[in-house]
């Protein structure tokens, strides 16, 4: 199944509640140092900062990291037309993160339907 955003060739998000920086600019093909600086050009991303101001982001975090990613580098969005389109109207009809997480759930079943085949 082709992923509408062109983030198929993405790995699946695992079922973790918390991932470090590292994990995320994996599951993301994002260099953490991009990751930083996006926390700080988009209000939507707000990792949990513990221990040693270390980051730990959430599921909706990395969808929101895969949104930002598609508008950036797929979409050819600059960084304020992206930010401009997460947070203005077009959020409300923009169905992007519904259709990663839709994906998501997917890849996740067929997890499930292939562990309880064998």
């Amino acid at each position: 199944m082709l992923d509408p955003d062109n983030n198929a060739e993405l790995l699946p998000i695992p079922g973790k509640r918390y991932f470090t920086i590292g994990e995320v600019s994996g599951l993301c093909a994002v260099k953490p140092h991009v990751l930083r600086y996006w926390e700080q050009e988009f209000p939507q991303l707000k990792p949990v900062k513990r221990r040693g101001n270390r980051r730990y982001y959430q599921r909706q975090d990395v969808l929101m990291i895969r949104q930002i990613r598609s508008l950036l580098y797929d979409q050819g969005f600059t960084i304020g037309g992206a930010r401009q389109r997460l947070s203005g109207e077009d959020q409300k009809e923009d169905s992007t993160q519904y259709k990663q997480l839709i994906h998501q759930m997917i890849v996740e079943l067929e997890d499930v339907l292939e562990v309880l085949k064998s």
